[in-house]
């Protein structure tokens, strides 16, 4: 047996002070060969870049701003931001703790990280999650490739004058058959040379990404403030409407988007942890690197309400902040109706100086976008190399599979949207799935073995993360589910929208259908 003395302190189980105390604990030389024969990151700061480069993408500057008009009124859109922060402690932060202990601890992917903790016949779990996150990522690098485009488009071609002109924009190339599959193909092979050599590309990667990423969104905040009328942007995404707290859609929009920004579920982080060791303060990185993707995504949703008002109030005087979030809500098509239509007519109106900053916008979304694909590649990967394959041909079949998958959403985008609906929500059952790992394993020894007697200087976790997870966080993803499946049968067709039992794009029948074809 191998002897380690490690800093920790259970302030759940003892009576001891908050200063940390020496103890010695064991460690067996199976699960030493494990850490020495895997590559770790090199330096703490290329670990954080890697983890916010997961964690911080389309969701937070594409997704996040349209997912909070969607649950505003004309009175504001404070309710669904203090539901979602509420789910980042309550929901995100607790499995994103699942997953780097159960990483670092197992030196797995999500599979055999089942099969070691909890036995053979609950692998298939981890088949899942790997399931659920590659599916993800076959329509998300068909948005990716969206991004490159328009930073090319917007490189060669002025700015539209009207969302008519910026919505022919994107149907032009939509309805191109071969510049979306064109597109989608190059982000696949993009984040497949990036995990080509595993952590090594992939922390060289993000540690230039993720500093640019992050800059750029800064400088578009911090000018975006100075715009005139910005506060009245501001004010509304601040304003509460109370009534709100009554609309199911508002519970489960904050879960789902919450688990899409952080990554939560997905078992990304569960695979970079791997590549932890144990001086890597876990504990720390699980909660401050949500927390900070949480900001950006803030940020980002700060950033377009100021210019959406901003410019919406200065062109249109007459307009109410009714008009202005109906706009906003409007989807477009593909859900493309706030980014990839209206971001580019509103920065047209600021001038010259407005198409450098609608460039810079979809670079950032590039970035942001490449760093988080980067990740559910890895992912895969990994997965397929726990099963014996090389890396090598083990990343060439993820690729493979990614684009050939994610054709019928580069091709149609009413596949897309379907996916988008379908296969974000899963996520909180991919949640539940984490959660039963650790109550199976025994939440007070995963407690022990994988955080508190297993980390040198990091911070102790506390008993109530066990209370969270037995309890709290279970309740959460079946009163969530429960409501959002009444919600959708409950509510009528108005206007010709699908019915509940419908094979519509946004319908219960379909998401039931393909979520329990992948159980089969």
């Amino acid at each position: 047996m191998i002897l380690k003395v490690c800093d920790t302190c259970d302030n759940g189980d003892t009576k001891t002070s908050n200063m940390s105390r020496n103890v010695l604990i064991t460690e067996s030389d199976t699960q030493k060969e494990k850490a020495e024969e895997r590559a770790l990151f090199s330096s703490k700061i290329g670990l954080i870049c890697s983890c916010l480069g997961c964690v911080v993408g389309t969701g937070n500057i594409w997704r996040f701003p349209r997912v909070v008009a969607r649950n505003s009124d004309e009175e504001g859109g404070l309710v669904f931001l203090i539901v979602w922060i509420a789910f980042l402690f309550l929901w995100s932060a607790p499995i994103l703790l699942i997953e780097y202990g159960t990483g670092r601890y197992t030196k797995k992917a999500v599979v055999g990280s089942f099969k070691e903790l909890v036995g053979e016949g609950s692998a298939w779990c981890g088949a899942w999650i790997s399931m659920v996150s590659f599916i993800i990522s076959c329509y998300y690098s068909v948005v990716l490739g969206w991004c490159y485009y328009y930073v090319y488009y917007y490189i060669a071609h002025e700015l539209p004058t009207s969302s008519e002109e910026s919505t022919g924009v994107f149907y032009d190339f939509a309805d191109t058959s071969y510049w979306p599959v064109l597109t989608h193909g190059l982000s696949c092979v993009i984040s497949g040379l990036a995990v080509w050599n595993g952590v090594k590309t992939i922390e060289k990667v993000n540690l230039f990404l993720v500093p640019v990423l992050l800059l750029i969104i800064l400088f578009t905040f911090i000018w975006s403030l100075t715009r005139e009328y910005a506060d009245a942007g501001i004010k509304f995404l601040f304003s509460p409407s109370w009534e709100s707290l009554k609309d199911p859609r508002v519970w489960v929009d904050a879960v789902s988007q919450n688990a899409f920004d952080t990554g939560a579920g997905a078992g990304v982080m569960l695979s970079y942890a791997t590549f932890m060791s144990v001086d890597n303060g876990i504990v720390k990185y699980g909660m401050l690197i949500p927390a900070t993707n949480n900001l950006v995504s803030l940020i980002c949703g700060i950033m377009v309400f100021s210019i959406v008002f901003s410019t919406l109030i200065t062109t249109r005087p007459s307009i109410t902040k009714g008009d202005i979030i109906n706009i906003m809500k409007e989807s477009g098509p593909a859900s493309t109706g706030l980014t990839f239509i209206w971001i580019p007519v509103l920065f047209e109106t600021i001038g010259g100086f407005g198409r450098v900053l609608c460039i810079l916008f979809f670079v950032c979304l590039s970035f942001a976008g490449t760093s988080s694909l980067i990740a559910n590649v890895e992912l895969v990967t990994h997965t397929l190399c726990d099963f014996g394959m090389p890396r090598k041909g083990a990343m060439f079949l993820c690729i493979l599979g990614l684009f050939a998958l994610g054709l019928p959403s580069a091709m149609d985008l009413d596949i897309l949207t379907n996916q988008d609906f379908v296969w974000g929500f899963a996520l909180v059952i991919n949640g539940m799935m984490l959660q039963y790992m650790v109550i199976r394993y025994g939440t007070r020894k995963f407690r022990d073995r994988a955080f508190n007697s297993y980390s040198i200087g990091d911070w102790p976790l506390p008993r109530i993360w066990e209370w969270i997870v037995k309890f709290v966080a279970p309740l959460e993803a079946l009163v969530i589910i429960g409501w959002w499946m009444y919600d959708l049968i409950d509510q009528e067709s108005v206007d010709g929208e699908e019915k509940w039992y419908d094979f519509g794009k946004e319908t219960l029948v379909m998401t039931l259908v393909q979520v329990c074809r992948i159980f089969q």
